[in-house]
C-alpha cells in the first residue's frame, strides 16, 4: 500500500543552506514513519519571493548544489520537491540565463523525468504576474518553452511515472498557479486529467490571504472530485517579502480524496508531517468545515507575521506610542504577546490637546498588560519648536530683507506628530534598545491621514491592512479569546477615535477624525481590493441608482445619514479621491513595511504611480446631472 507523506517546512527565503537542512530532517522523519513518497512546497530549496536575487548566478549555483543533496538523499523513497532549474546554455527574454520555477521528483538518487518533459523535472506552466507575483520577471514558463520547440504545451506537459515496490503510478504534478486556470487559456489539471492517473500533486508557494482557503478547497475539492483521484495540495509556512510589503505563509496543507472531501488539513503556520495511505483515502471521513471567525485567522497571520519579522531583523524589544485610541491599544496587545509584557515600552505623550479620558485609558492599557509605560508630555517642545519657526528671521541673502515663518494651526499639529515620533519615540527606542511601531489603520493609509515623519513613522506596519471595523473586531477577540480578560479597556473600544491634535478633535464632545469610519471604511475598500476597482464614476452610478451601500456592503441608511444632499456627498466623494490619488501615495510610497492579510495591500501588491487625481468624462456628467437636480 502506497504511503504518501505531507511535508509542511518553513521556507526562509534567500537561505537554500537553511531550507535543505529542513528538507532533509523532514526526508528522514518519513522515512522513519514508512512513507513511500514525500511532498515538499514549490520553492522549497531557495525561496519564492526573492526579488532580484534570482538575477545572481553564484546563487543560482547553490540552489543546484543543494539540490543535488535532496536527490542524494532519497535512497528507499520519492521525493517530491520545488526548486529553481537552471539551463545554462539557453537565455530567459531578459538576455539573462534560462530559469524554470521547478518540480523535481528524485528516486534512489536520481531524477525521475516526467513521460514527455526535455527536461528531468516539471515545469510551471501558468504564471501568476497580478498582485504580489512577478512570475514572468524571472521565469520561462511551459507555454514559452513549447514554442521554442514548435510544439504545444500539452505536448509537454505530462504525468511521472514512479516505479514504488514493483508497482507503477503515474502522478499529475502540478506547481501552485497551475491549479488554479479559470482566466487562463488553458487548463494543466485538465490536459493531464486525459491521462488516467492515480494521484495529483500541487506544490505551492501561497502567501496567506483572508477567505483563500475557503476558496481552494471548493476548487481543489472539485477538481480531486471530477478526476476521481485523491490530490495532495503541500504549502510552505514562513515569512517572505517584496521589500515593501510582508507575506505570511500559512501553510494548511490539504490532502483531497477522490470524492473531493477534505479528509486531512495540517496546522495553520505550523512545521508538520503526516503520511496517508492512498488506497485507504476514499474511505476516510471529510473533516468538518471549521466555524471559526474570521478573525481568529487574522490574529493567528499578524501573531505569526510580527513574531517572524522580529526574529528576522534580531529585534527583542518594542516601543509603542499610545494615545487611548483603539489603534495603538491593539497593536500595544499584539506585541505584547509576541515579546512579553517586559520587552514591551509604552508611551503615553500628551499635548494640552489630550483630554483627561484618554489619558486614563492609556494608563488602564498599560496597568491590564503589566509592561514598561512612561508619560512624556509633549507641550512644551511643541511650544519652543513654534517659538523658534516664529521668532527665528529668515533671511533673504539675494536682498538682505528680513521675514517671519508663521505656524498655522494645521502646522502645530503636525509638529505634535512629529514631535512624538521623530523626537521621542525614536529616542525611546534607541535607548530601550528596541524599534517603534507605526499603528496606522488601512482606512488612514488609503487617504494619508497621518504624518510624514511623525505617526506614520516606525519599523514595521502591522495593522495597514486591516480597516477600522477588523481592528474593533481584532479588539473584542483578543479581549474575549486570546487573552480571556479586558486587556484593551471598554472605554477605548467605545470612545469617539480622535488624534486630539486640536480642540476640534474633544474626545469628551464627541469630536473625532474626520473619517466616517462606518461608511468611509467601505468606500475606501471599493478603491483598492474590488478585483475591477471602483472609481468615482461607479460610485456616482451607484448613487444615482440608490445602491451605494448595497454596492459597497455597508450599513443600509448611512448614505442619507452622512450626506443629506448629492452635493454633501459628491464634496466628500472628491475630497478623500483626491488625497488617496495624491498626497496619500507619497506618503505610502515612504510608510513602513505593510503586513498584508487582505487580497489587496498597499505595497508591492497594489502597484500605484503618482500622477494625480483623474475623473472620467462619464463622472463629470454625472456630476453636473446630479447637482442640477
Amino acid at each position: 500500500m502506497l504511503k504518501i507523506a505531507m511535508a509542511q517546512m518553513e521556507v526562509v527565503a534567500g537561505h537554500p543552506d537553511v531550507n535543505t537542512y529542513t528538507i532533509l530532517r523532514f526526508i528522514e522523519e518519513a522515512r522513519a514513519k514508512g512513507a513511500d513518497v514525500v511532498i515538499f512546497p514549490e520553492m522549497a530549496v531557495p525561496g519564492y519571493f526573492l526579488g532580484d536575487t534570482w538575477e545572481q548566478s553564484a546563487f543560482l549555483r547553490d540552489c543546484e548544489s543543494y539540490g543535488r543533496d535532496i536527490i542524494a538523499a532519497s535512497k528507499d523513497i520519492t521525493v517530491m520537491f520545488g526548486n529553481v532549474a537552471i539551463d545554462w546554455q539557453k537565455k530567459n527574454n531578459d538576455g539573462r540565463v534560462r530559469k524554470y520555477n521547478a518540480f523535481f521528483i528524485a528516486r534512489d538518487g536520481e531524477l525521475v523525468q516526467p513521460d514527455n518533459m526535455p527536461y528531468p523535472y516539471t515545469i510551471k506552466t501558468l504564471m501568476p504576474n497580478y498582485r504580489e507575483f512577478d512570475d514572468t520577471r524571472h521565469f520561462f514558463s511551459l507555454q514559452k518553452l513549447a514554442r521554442e520547440l514548435g510544439t504545444t504545451p500539452s505536448k509537454l506537459l505530462s504525468p511521472v511515472t514512479l516505479k514504488i515496490r514493483g508497482q507503477r503510478y503515474r502522478a499529475g504534478c502540478l506547481l501552485c498557479e497551475d491549479g488554479w486556470s479559470d482566466d487562463y487559456e488553458f487548463a494543466p489539471f485538465e490536459l493531464l486529467e486525459k491521462e488516467h492517473l492515480d494521484f495529483y500533486v500541487n506544490i505551492s508557494a501561497s502567501p496567506y490571504t483572508l477567505g483563500k482557503n475557503d476558496k481552494r478547497n471548493r476548487v481543489f475539492g472539485r477538481q480531486a472530485r471530477e478526476a476521481g483521484v485523491p490530490l495532495f495540495y503541500v504549502n510552505c509556512i514562513g515569512l517572505q517579502n517584496n521589500g515593501k510589503t510582508v507575506y505570511t505563509f500559512d501553510g494548511s496543507s490539504t490532502a483531497y480524496n477522490e470524492k473531493g472531501d477534505v479528509v486531512r488539513t495540517l496546522p495553520e503556520y505550523e512545521e508538520a508531517l503526516t503520511v496517508l495511505p492512498l488506497a485507504e483515502m476514499k474511505d476516510m471521513a471529510a473533516e468538518p468545515e471549521s466555524e471559526e471567525k474570521d478573525i481568529a485567522h487574522i490574529y493567528r497571520a499578524l501573531h505569526y507575521g510580527i513574531r517572524r519579522f522580529l526574529e528576522n531583523i534580531h529585534m527583542k524589544k518594542i516601543v509603542i506610542g499610545i494615545s487611548g485610541g483603539i489603534d495603538s491599544a491593539v497593536a500595544a496587545a499584539l506585541y505584547a504577546k509576541v515579546v512579553g509584557p517586559e520587552n514591551l515600552l509604552l508611551v503615553n505623550m500628551p499635548s494640552v490637546f489630550n483630554s483627561a479620558t484618554t489619558k486614563g485609558l492609556s494608563q488602564e492599557l498599560a496597568n491590564n498588560l503589566g509592561c514598561q509605560y512612561m508619560i512624556i508630555p509633549i507641550q512644551e517642545s511643541v511650544d519652543h519648536t513654534i517659538k523658534q519657526l516664529e521668532e527665528t528671521p529668515m533671511v533673504n541673502l539675494g536682498t538682505g530683507s528680513e521675514t517671519h515663518l508663521k505656524v498655522s494651526s494645521f502646522v502645530a499639529e503636525n509638529i505634535q506628530a512629529r514631535d512624538r515620533s521623530a523626537r521621542v519615540l525614536a529616542g525611546a527606542a534607541a535607548a530601550f534598545g528596541g524599534g517603534f511601531t507605526c499603528n496606522a489603520n488601512k482606512a488612514e493609509t488609503t487617504v494619508g491621514y497621518s504624518t510624514l515623519y511623525g505617526d506614520q513613522s516606525g519599523f514595521l506596519a502591522a495593522l495597514a491592512d486591516l480597516w477600522k471595523y477588523q481592528v474593533y473586531a481584532l479588539a473584542h477577540y483578543m479581549n474575549d479569546v486570546v487573552y480571556g480578560r479586558e486587556v484593551v479597556p471598554q472605554g477605548i473600544i467605545d470612545i469617539v477615535p480622535s488624534a486630539e491634535l486640536s480642540s476640534a478633535q474633544n474626545v469628551d464632545e464627541g469630536k473625532g477624525d474626520p473619517i466616517k469610519y462606518p461608511y468611509h471604511d467601505y468606500l475606501f475598500r471599493s478603491f483598492v481590493e474590488r478585483w475591477q476597482k471602483a472609481t468615482p464614476e461607479d460610485v456616482l452610478e451607484w448613487y444615482k441608482a440608490g445602491t451605494v451601500e448595497k454596492n459597497l456592503g455597508c450599513e443600509e441608511g448611512l448614505v442619507k445619514k452622512y450626506f443629506p444632499t448629492a452635493a454633501d456627498f459628491i464634496s466628500d466623494l472628491e475630497r478623500w479621491w483626491n488625497l488617496f490619488t495624491g498626497m496619500a501615495i507619497a506618503k505610502r510610497i515612504q510608510a513602513p513595511p505593510i503586513l498584508a492579510v487582505s487580497r489587496r495591500a498597499y505595497g508591492f501588491d497594489h502597484r500605484e504611480a503618482q500622477n494625480g487625481a483623474y475623473y472620467t468624462r462619464r463622472y463629470r456628467e454625472l456630476k453636473a446631472e446630479l447637482l442640477a437636480e
